[in-house]
């Protein structure tokens, strides 16, 4: 069995590999081993930070020396070298200490202190939070009087108690709590081996916001069995960003536990083997490198030794049904594995989607280029200098950026056709300057120049911008377009009055414009009795017209029926000798000869539909006998060549 110190060193060791792959630059970490002394280990500069120096130097760190006192052993000593540390003023902050000159104290200085150990008890772990707590303070009033050392701004204390497998810990856990403004601390009582490197690795995505992602379905060969393949699953660790387009969407079905512990959550992403040209591939939303949980395990390094030979792997979203989803490609750039977000949602090029509207269909008709502008004028930015209210009570920006967002979207319609007044341009002046908490005599004069022109137009009688959509005929009267257009307005006034006493001014004004004198009134009563009448004399008109149209064609439905019964009795052939003689045939009626009403006159009317469709009829029927065109008195003779063929007299039929 491995002891409590190689257990700490190779857990740690796995802690900064996986920070090293993520963050190769700017996230720096001192190692510090303490027993009867503190030694450091390497330095805050770039080129001490990698593996291969850290494993040199704790290569050369031997065991504590046998004739020293174990009393003096101490995590003690550690704990104070890393608050020496933290006050010193790395590379990165020098530099911008530098760059910013007489702003130089906008530079932060905030770190963590991990610290691993075997504790003896609660009140130990106490001791341990109270003497750090100390030891900051103490050091913060050595650098508050040097320019080589940082004041410490904000320092996180881990506590891990690790403890050998077997036995029970006799310290509890505890989550993070503050100790003062400047230290806050946590305790973490875990046993040694895989369940320590567990916990570190949880420890590592809580410190740098770090997500999980597992790929399944590795198609890889056997050793053992070289014509056959099994699929593996690999873990790897990232940025949190690349997850973002799953908790937007609220993907959370993905979600699954981690084979390290089931308090992690990972996202899984199936291998997949696209038939599509790269090129229909979505453009990329982002880049970040990746880790391997399991770094030493043969589907990692198989994973790992693809990808860095310059293959691509394209990832999907496994589903249940529909078409796959490819969002992630892992590729490598020099030399550098890189996970690859790409975008499956719609595009930001794309037209809005459409609100539902269940029965009445789909709204696409959005205010776009308002909410553009709504959106620029309410946008969040660093503020500076203090503000102070009138009551004398310092203003937070963010309250003040949230009041101001209340009053922009007290009336604020979201559709085109929901609005008159947002359509017109004439009202934009007034539109702009009401929303403000106070109004200057300069607004109050604008918003009764903007009322007097809406006025004017009115008695202009100039058209409104009123949406017809949904509504059938032409929409409303002009009048009632103006009721609109004032209602709407009066809307948007009051929705402010409470401002100011000056908003209530541009209320009374609106109010008195709206109010028109009493021949204004009687003017426009008579124009809509005028336009009433016209209307119903239109509309009797048309009455007439088709009452017209109708009896014609129930006139000429009679003679025609008429006209079918007689045919009817002219065809019926008697069989007796003594029949009577056959009545005329009435002869066909040519088109041409028709009497239609209103022939070739503006559009076909119902009577010559009617004409057209019984002279098709007719046109149909068989020509007249030539026998009867040229008898006399409706007799023919028949078998007139009987008597010159035979040289006999016949008796003549008729």
């Amino acid at each position: 069995s491995r002891s409590l110190w190689t257990c700490s060193v190779e857990s740690s060791m796995e802690y900064c590999r996986i920070m090293y792959d993520i963050f190769p630059f700017k996230k720096l970490v001192n190692f510090i081993v303490s027993d009867s002394g503190a030694n450091v280990l390497n330095s805050w500069n770039q080129e001490d930070q990698n593996l291969q120096e850290l494993m040199a130097a704790l290569a050369a760190v031997g065991p504590p020396n046998p004739r020293a006192d174990p009393e003096c052993c101490s995590i003690l000593h550690g704990l104070v070298a890393a608050v020496e540390a933290l006050c010193k003023i790395t590379e990165y902050q020098h530099e911008a200490r530098t760059s910013l000159m007489e702003n130089a104290d906008r530079v932060g200085n905030r770190g963590r202190i991990i610290c691993i150990t075997n504790a003896k008890s609660d009140s130990h772990v106490r001791m341990l939070e109270e003497f750090v707590q100390e030891t900051i303070h103490e050091h913060n009033k050595l650098a508050a009087n040097s320019d080589h050392l940082m004041q410490i701004q904000k320092c996180e204390l881990v506590l891990i108690h690790t403890y050998p497998v077997g036995e029970e810990s006799l310290v509890s856990d505890h989550l993070k709590k503050e100790l003062s403004p400047v230290l806050t601390s946590e305790v973490h009582s875990v046993r040694a081996g895989r369940h320590l490197a567990t916990r570190l690795n949880l420890l590592v995505q809580q410190h740098f916001d770090l997500a999980s992602t597992t790929i399944t379905n590795i198609p890889m060969k056997e050793e053992q069995h070289a014509n056959t393949s099994a699929n593996y699953d690999v873990e790897l660790l990232h940025h949190k960003e690349a997850h973002v387009d799953f908790l937007k969407s609220g993907d959370n079905h993905m979600g699954g536990s981690s084979k390290e512990g089931t308090f992690k959550e990972t996202i899984t992403l199936k291998w997949c083997t696209p038939r599509t040209n790269s090129v229909e591939l979505h453009y990329c939303t982002g880049a970040y490198r990746i880790s391997p949980v399991d770094v030493n395990s043969r589907p990692s390094s198989c994973l790992t030794n693809f990808l860095l030979n310059g293959r691509s792997v394209l990832l999907e979203q496994p589903r249940k049904s529909g078409s796959k989803v490819i969002s992630h490609m892992l590729s490598s750039h020099g030399g550098e594995i890189f996970l690859h977000v790409l975008s499956s949602s719609r595009s930001i090029l794309e037209d809005p989607p459409s609100i539902s509207e269940g029965c009445g269909g789909r709204v696409t008709d959005y205010r776009i280029t308002d909410f553009g502008e709504f959106m620029r004028e309410n946008r969040l930015a660093p503020f500076l200098e203090p503000r102070y209210k009138n009551d004398d009570s310092l203003e937070v920006p963010l309250e003040r950026a949230k009041d101001q967002l209340e009053k922009h979207t007290r009336y604020w319609p979201m559709i085109i056709s929901q609005t008159t007044i947002f359509n017109m341009q004439a009202v934009v002046p007034l539109a702009s300057v009401i929303v403000k908490e106070a109004l200057m005599d300069e607004d109050v004069l604008t918003c009764q120049k903007t009322i007097y022109s809406l006025v004017e137009m009115e008695r202009k009688n100039d058209p409104l911008p009123i949406s017809t959509v949904g509504t059938r005929g032409k929409g409303p009267k002009r009048d009632e377009q103006y009721r609109i257009m004032w209602n709407e307005l009066e809307t948007l006034v009051r929705a402010h009055i409470a401002n100011s006493d000056k908003h209530q001014r541009v209320l009374e004004c609106l109010l008195t414009c709206r109010s028109k004198p009493p021949e204004e009134e009687e003017r426009k009563k008579r124009g809509r009795k005028r336009e009433e009448k016209e209307d119903k004399s239109e509309k009797a008109g048309k009455d007439y017209e088709s009452e017209k149209s109708w009896q014609e064609s129930e006139r000429l439905k009679g003679l025609l029926d008429r006209e079918k019964e007689e045919l009817a009795e002219a065809e019926v052939i008697k069989d007796s000798p003594d029949s009577p003689e056959p009545p005329n045939k009435k002869p066909l009626v040519a088109m041409d000869d028709l009497p239609g009403p209103e022939k070739n006159k503006g559009p076909i009317s119902l009577l010559s539909l009617w004409s057209n469709r019984i002279n098709a009829a007719n046109s149909r029927k068989h020509q007249e006998f030539i026998g009867r065109l040229s008898s006399v008195n409706n007799k023919a003779e028949l078998y007139q060549h009987l008597k010159e063929e035979n040289g006999m007299e016949t008796a003549e039929n008729g």
